[in-house]
């Protein structure tokens, strides 16, 4: 469950945590803390009810694709079998209905694809800026300077590269604001890369092309 839910998690329009302007006294300590917004979205009820939500709207943009590319293929089929029978004018009108249906599933492939990370976004924005208002609160009492986001997204080396020991660890305090017990899931996580979340899925290969008209 943990890697689907990772890997629907992509964060599109990611958060790299805004940095928290608290005031300090002239010649004060700084407070920086560090936290993993992925990590934090992964622990919260809305974050399972969105991969839900996207999982039952990949199995249907697949059905769809899938009934589809199933005609094709039977027509296909067909027309290789009687192909050599039919007149001219049947032969030609059977290949422009194959060119077409390889087209349509070409377009629902695309329009699948946008669909799913249309509705992901979508899904995920109020979730952000739930966390993200929980980030500026915990902030703001804690009197933290900074609150540094540990993964800068895929393929990104983290901002966080060392650090001497957990107190500035603000996951737990933005845990807890959020309303999710820290004690009730793994510690405080280190950096994580998110994999990239898959767009609906179709057949791998398509009808080929029916043979032209020598």
């Amino acid at each position: 469950m943990k890697q689907k839910l990772m890997a629907i998690l992509v964060v599109m329009t990611i958060i790299t945590t805004p940095l928290l302007a608290q005031t300090t006294p002239a010649g004060g300590p700084t407070k920086i803390g560090y936290t993993n917004v992925d990590y934090i979205i992964g622990k919260l009820p809305e974050a399972k009810v969105m991969q839900n939500q996207l999982e039952v709207t990949k199995a249907q943009l697949d059905k769809a694709i899938g009934e589809t590319y199933k005609e094709a293929q039977e027509k296909y089929e067909a027309y290789q079998k009687n192909g050599p029978s039919m007149t001219d004018v049947i032969r030609a009108d059977k290949e422009k209905e194959l060119q077409n249906l390889s087209t349509r599933i070409e377009e629902m492939r695309n329009n699948a694809q946008t669909s799913l990370q249309t509705k992901q976004q979508q899904l995920l924005e109020p979730i952000l800026t739930k966390v993200n208002n929980a980030i500026q609160e915990v902030g703001k009492e804690s009197g933290f300077l900074f609150i540094l986001n540990m993964d800068a997204g895929q393929g990104t080396t983290p901002i966080i590269l060392f650090a001497a020991s957990e107190d500035n660890n603000a996951t737990n305090l933005i845990l807890r604001k959020l309303g999710v017990d820290p004690d009730k899931v793994e510690a405080a996580a280190p950096a994580a890369t998110t994999p990239a979340a898959k767009p609906a899925s179709a057949p791998a290969t398509t009808p080929a092309t029916a043979p032209k008209k020598k």
